[in-house]
Parts: structure tokens; sequence; C-alpha cells
């Protein structure tokens, strides 16, 4: 390296670490928190109070004493925050980090499939929009899905949305009766099953760590069935990186958004950790950077507030995700 790209590299950095402090000194000042998904740019997960999932964040929304939450992650987790939260203003640094997820069901198409299953039980996953949740029995997330699931009778018929390959997993494990809605992550859906078999091939030792989200969920589920395989795991992300805490392989395969290595490395930077597929990135998490966390920190805005007559409705099935654990 040259000494002017090696002078370019350190101004940078330096600029970088100037806007660190200026984020940390403006979050102090204001009484502002700044909770961050653990798929956000390492940049972001750098700047904030609490790195986790889904719900370790709304837990962390529930019971925080600051005044304003800046929620980097998308629209939908600010959206909940705001819901758990209605005293304190909700901060979301770009209005456009959206989900692919949540967009595959609207609150008429969930009317409708109610009206056709009026004794169901419906259980939506966190990753929907407000007035989904609204007209849900139960909210999950991908920690707790089993467990909401088989707390409900099990004479109930359960309409499960929006993630079908979630509530396929669900479905295999409880053996429960569930009418699943035809949605997916567009980054999960994206993971094969045989990127998973070439690599267990290259690194035979290794363990592997799946999002229930995936696409390969089911064919690998099969596969460690068949074998009887207890390398392969279906974790949510948080779990992830507590089991990668806790194994004895050095060599860990991950599928799931590439974001979340940022944590396993923190935490084990021993281990070599594989994504099964190195483009599986969130470009709506992406969207989020660390000039935008300033800008949203210095106007207060973009601000989250979900209406008072709908946040009361939707609070009923996220208290009871959260009860659950």
């Amino acid at each position: 390296m040259s000494k002017l790209m090696a002078r370019s590299v350190i101004d940078r950095s330096s600029e970088k670490l100037e806007l660190f402090e200026k984020i940390k000194d403006l979050a102090s000042t204001k009484n502002a928190v700044i909770l961050t998904h653990i798929y956000q740019r390492l940049e972001v997960q750098r700047v904030a109070d609490f790195v986790g999932d889904s719900l370790m964040l709304s837990k962390m929304a529930q019971i925080t004493n600051a005044d304003t939450i800046v929620f980097c992650g998308v629209h939908f987790m600010a959206e909940t925050a705001s819901i758990l939260s209605p005293e304190k203003k909700v901060i979301l640094p770009d209005l456009d980090a959206g989900c692919s997820l949540a967009d595959s069901i609207n609150v008429d198409q969930l009317r409708t499939w109610k009206k056709k299953n009026p004794k169901a039980v419906v259980v939506s996953y966190v990753n929907t929009t407000a007035d989904i949740k609204a007209e849900s029995d139960y909210c999950c997330t991908s920690s707790n899905a089993l467990q909401i699931v088989e707390s409900i009778d099990n004479k109930k018929e359960i309409l499960f949305l929006p993630d079908m390959f979630l509530g396929s997993y669900v479905q295999r494990k409880t053996s429960r009766k569930i009418q699943i809605w035809p949605g997916e992550c567009h980054v999960h859906a994206a993971m094969k099953y045989e990127e998973i078999k070439n690599l267990k091939d290259e690194y035979p030792d290794s363990e592997v760590l799946i999002h229930p989200e995936c696409a390969c969920g089911s064919q690998a589920m099969l596969m460690a069935e068949r074998k009887k395989d207890d390398s392969i795991h279906f974790l949510s992300t948080e779990a992830m990186v507590t089991k990668s805490q806790n194994s004895g392989s050095k060599n860990l395969i991950v599928a799931t958004e590439e974001g979340i290595i940022h944590k396993m490395k923190k935490a084990c930077p021993d281990k070599n950790f594989i994504p099964i597929n190195r483009s599986a990135k969130c470009n709506f998490m992406k969207m989020i950077t660390v000039e935008k966390v300033l800008n949203s920190l210095i106007s207060e805005s973009p601000v989250i507030k979900v209406p008072v007559d709908l946040a009361l409705r939707a609070k009923t099935a996220i208290d009871r995700m959260i009860s659950i654990g």
C-alpha cells in the first residue's frame, strides 16, 4: 500500500471514530437509546447500546428508561417499539427500510382468511405490520414460535403467517393442524440445501446453524432425521450466537443474513464462521448507516408513531409473545 493510500485509510478511520463519538455524545445528551438489529451493518452495530434479535429488542424497548429510541432495523420493528413504549419517541433513521416478508400479506387478505376460518387462532410472526398484529391472537418470533403454538389448545386450528418456511418448521416439530400463509423473506428464501451439503462436504467436522425462515430448512431437517445427524441445528438469530459460544466445533456453517457474523466473531474470535451464501444481505437492513443515525438524532426524525387505537389492539398479541418468552 502506498503512503498516500495509507493516509487516506487513516483519515477515513479517524472520520468514522469522530462520527461514532458524535452519535454517542448526542444520544447521551438527548437520553436516547440505540437499539440495533443483528443484521445491521457492522458500523451501525458498533454505535448501538444493544444489538439483538426481534424478541430481545422488543423487550429492551419496553423496559428502557430512555426518552427516545433510535431503532436501527426495519419499519415493523420501530412500530413494535412504538406500541410497547407509546410514551417514548421512536425514530427510524430511514423510512424506506421495509421488509419483503411483512409486505407479503395485507390486512384485507388476513381478514378474508379469518372469515373463511372463524374458529381458528391467528399466530403472526413479529415480521408483520401493526395492522396485521392488531388482527392476530398471538405474535411470535423465531425463538418462541414453537412455544407459542404449543401453548394453544390442541383442538384449535391455527392460521400461521406470513412466513411459509417458519410455518412448515413449526408444523413439523409440533404436528399441529396449521394453515400457512405463502409468504417468504427474500434473503432466506434464496438459501438452498445444496449449499449446506457442499459446505458440509468441505468442512465435515462443522456444525450447521439454520434460521427456520430458510428455504433449505425442510430438506435439511429431513436429511438430519434420516442420517441421525445431530450437527444440524434450527435456531433463532440470538440462539445462533449462544450456540456458537457453546459449540465444540471450530467451523460453523451459518444459514441466515450475513450481518449476524459480526456478533458471532466478536463472541468467538477463535472460530471460523462460514455463511452458506455470502451474498445473503438484506438490502432493507443495510439502508441504515451511521450518517443516517447521526442525522436522525440531530433532527429527532423520522418518528414512527402507531395510532393509539391500533396500538392497543396490536399490543395484546405482542404482550402474549413476550410473556411466553
